[in-house]
């Protein structure tokens, strides 16, 4: 298993939304290269600066965390739901075939998306609030920095940096918060048997 490849968002480049409507910048996906119809897993950030339809994605399972800004309501078209997505580090959980209007609550938003292919891949999403430790494994693990300072294996990670474990982590591994307010996301992505 190879190690951890740390990213920083501020590098990674902005693309346009599936459907146009705002913009995403994507950490990683598997398989490497994979397109917007293809992939098993995908892991990005998106800004949200206005009202508007989600993209739909039939077959896969969303996850999304409010990162920064007043937040976002999704109101499904079908009525199932109506979420006020406006606590930052806290995973919300919907269909990725089902419509879905956002409205800002308070101006632009910004949000860490998981996708996995139903049937292909599954994913936990925990915030994490100090010290954990990653154990080994073949599932992919990504941790994302959304507050405070961070170190793992000697790296030092900050607001909008993070490692990614493509292949999993080879031995367990400490990741430690600094002194004061901290904040990160832990996503174990899960691959399942395709039958």
């Amino acid at each position: 298993m190879s190690g951890a490849r740390r990213f920083s968002l501020a590098a990674l480049a902005p693309q346009p939304w599936k459907n146009g409507g705002g913009v995403t910048r994507e950490i990683a996906a598997f398989p490497p290269g994979a397109g917007m119809d293809t992939f098993q897993w995908r892991v990005s950030v998106a800004d949200i600066a206005a009202d508007g339809p989600f993209s739909a994605f039939p077959g896969v399972d969303r996850q999304i965390v409010l990162l920064g800004g007043a937040g976002v309501r999704l109101l499904a078209d079908d009525g199932s739901f109506d979420h006020r997505l406006d606590k930052v580090g806290v995973p919300f959980a919907f269909a990725g075939e089902r419509g879905v209007q956002a409205t800002l609550v308070a101006g632009a938003t910004r949000d860490f998306n998981v996708m996995t292919r139903r049937g292909q891949c599954r994913a936990r999403v925990a915030a994490q609030h100090g010290d954990f430790t990653l154990e080994p494994g073949t599932d992919a693990v990504l941790v994302f920095v959304i507050e405070g300072a961070w170190h793992s294996g000697g790296e030092g990670l900050a607001a909008g940096d993070g490692l990614l474990f493509a292949e999993g982590v080879a031995a367990a591994r400490q990741v430690r918060a600094a002194a004061g307010a901290a904040l990160c996301l832990c996503v174990t992505l899960v691959m399942e048997n395709s039958r």
